[in-house]
């Protein structure tokens, strides 16, 4: 882990798509992390905000030049906890897929399902193997948090959803789109959640997704297109960054009000 005090960050946030600057915060330096898989996403900005010590890193990198199935999870997680982060705040765009979850909205999602192919799922790929518990995927704690500031700052949320994560880049088809939230009950579907939720799981790290709407899902019978939804996602980009800066001071550095610092007990085969 490393060392130097300048560097050492409890807090990371991993900006998604329409987060990719940290300049809400004060900017102390930008570091390179080497990291035993690879290159992250981009390089990683250390910052201030009041008392704390935050560590930014753009999911899909500056300007978004990652697609999400090529983002290198593993090595942005890693990279993470290198630097002593043990919450991370995981802003998101997801398309709806039910009449209730509007654009503009945002969702805490309390379960997933993961649709994904070919990503790289653990930390662990023998000879010790890890089975861990993803029955809660995301931290309470930071969940209550966050349920409370959104309450008073009076936005729109939905406090429960569960995430459907699909492989993309592609959009859905409409027969996908409908067996997701009519067969399978999800609320919300994305491309990013998996593996990084997981990942932050075995590295025994407090997570939540912070979830915007963008758009309806295919399903609605509107067509998706991306310059519509990266403008509706920029009109909620300082509605996320004001939920960030009211969140940040909350969070308190002892983890005893959840187990996800104990997440690797009796995991590990």
């Amino acid at each position: 882990m490393i060392n130097n005090v300048k560097y050492h960050s409890t807090i990371g946030i991993i900006g998604g798509t329409g987060i990719y600057d940290s300049e809400i915060f004060n900017i102390l330096d930008e570091i390179k992390i080497n990291t035993p898989y690879g290159e992250t996403s981009d390089r990683i900005t250390i910052c201030t905000f009041h008392d704390k010590k935050i560590a930014f890193l753009p999911r899909h990198g500056k300007n978004h030049r990652l697609p999400p199935h090529k983002v290198n999870y593993r090595a942005n997680i890693w990279a993470l906890k290198e630097l002593g982060v043990n919450v991370i705040l995981a802003p998101s765009a997801v398309g709806s897929l039910q009449t209730q979850y509007t654009p503009g909205d945002i969702v805490l999602p309390d379960q997933f399902i993961d649709f994904t192919k070919k990503r790289e799922y653990t930390f662990y790929d023998g000879p010790v193997v890890c089975h861990i518990s993803l029955s809660d995927p995301f931290c309470p704690n930071l969940r209550e948090i966050i349920i409370r500031e959104l309450k008073n700052l009076e936005f729109k949320f939905h406090p429960l959803g569960t995430y459907i994560c699909i492989e993309g880049p592609r959009f859905s088809t409409k027969a996908e789109s409908n067996f997701y939230r009519t067969l399978l009950k999800a609320d919300i579907i994305g491309m990013t959640l998996i593996p990084e939720c997981i990942l932050a799981k075995e590295m025994e790290m407090c997570y939540v997704s912070i979830s915007t709407v963008t758009d309806y899902d295919v399903w609605a019978e509107v067509s998706v297109n991306s310059k519509e939804i990266i403008e509706t996602l920029n009109k909620n980009v300082n509605k996320t960054k004001k939920l960030l800066l009211t969140i940040i001071p909350k969070i308190k550095e002892e983890r005893n009000l959840c187990k996800c610092s104990n997440s690797l007990d009796n995991a590990l085969v």
